[in-house]
């Protein structure tokens, strides 16, 4: 009833709002004070730069070529060169699937056409397949050319972890294991994919220790270049650099002679005389060459001899004849 002052709720308690307490605790007082100032991303617990900074300390990754001191910058990839970002990918081509089986690439599944025609390849790809238990799918032409991307698949198409990227030291690791000079194939600006499978296959035919990209503005390890590199890169490894320039400037430091290849050198290939010294052989796109940052870290820069008329070879081809003549300089 109106007026009632006695019924619940209608007379306020002391220390509310409108009637408060006197003194507020120190609570007023401790609001003002600062808490001093944040500290760094790498000494906050839990924060992604600090879990970075305590890999790099555990396992030296700082001081590794290629890496970011300051940031303590995680390798690049790992010696199984598998990638673990849960993603995947697709080698099609009956030559790049039997070397990938042969060099243990952990294939989770095989697709494989209605009515293919058998040879020796798919035979022996069915038959490591069923060895190993690898679930076995059928598909038509159509689901094929899907899953691989248009690429050429001849019938034949399996599905791996994406790629993981060796880091640009394991390179010259894979050199002193084998007691061999190093030889390094880096490449600047290469965008086709099947281009950098071809500098794979060439790498790995001519006794090269590995292929260098950098990590933005190059082409990765797709299917396309599993394709190219006619299985190939399943015997050589494909490391990557945060830094393309950073990273022929550690491996100059390390001892190794940087040789770009420039359709203007006035140096022809086949006339170094330290072919068979610790190497790296840069190559550059077909339309722009050699990046000027990247020219500025050669020690050196040569010139493959064509016939007038002809400006430029793509990526493939330059990187196979210039390793051809570096191998046959090196066996004499």
């Amino acid at each position: 009833m109106a007026g009632n002052s006695r019924r619940q709720g209608a007379r306020r308690k002391s220390g509310t709002k409108k009637d408060s307490a006197v003194g507020s605790g120190g609570q007023r007082k401790r609001g003002l004070q600062g808490k001093g100032p944040t500290p760094l991303a790498q000494a906050r617990k839990g924060h992604p730069a600090a879990r970075r900074a305590a890999r790099a300390a555990r396992t030296g990754t700082a001081d590794r070529i290629g890496a970011r001191p300051a940031a303590g910058k995680d390798r690049a990839g790992g010696p199984d060169r598998r990638s673990g970002r849960g993603s995947t990918e697709v080698i099609a081509g009956r030559n790049a699937l039997v070397e990938a089986l042969r060099a243990g690439v952990p294939v989770t599944h095989l697709y494989v056409s209605e009515r293919i025609d058998t040879d020796d390849r798919v035979r022996e790809v069915l038959k490591t397949a069923a060895n190993r238990g690898i679930p076995l799918l059928e598909a038509p032409r159509a689901e094929l050319d899907r899953i691989s991307g248009g690429a050429v698949h001849q019938g034949l198409a399996a599905q791996v972890p994406a790629y993981d990227y060796a880091h640009p030291d394991d390179l010259l690791e894979r050199a002193d294991s084998a007691g061999e000079a190093p030889l390094v194939v880096a490449l600047d600006g290469v965008t086709d994919p099947r281009n950098l499978g071809a500098v794979v296959r060439s790498a790995a035919a001519f006794g090269a220790h590995g292929v260098l990209v950098p990590q933005r503005r190059s082409a990765g390890m797709t299917a396309a270049a599993w394709k190219a590199s006619a299985g190939a890169a399943a015997r050589i490894p494909v490391a990557r650099a945060t830094n393309l320039t950073r990273a022929l400037d550690a491996y100059r430091s390390a001892g190794v002679f940087v040789i770009g290849l420039s359709a203007s050198a006035d140096v022809e290939i086949a006339g170094i005389e330290l072919a068979a010294d610790p190497l790296v052989l840069v190559v550059g796109s077909e339309a722009k060459g050699l990046s000027r940052l990247v020219a500025s870290s050669c020690d050196l820069q040569a010139c493959i001899p064509m016939a007038a008329g002809n400006e430029s070879l793509n990526a493939g081809v330059a990187a196979g004849i210039a390793l051809y003549e570096i191998a046959r300089r090196r066996e004499h």
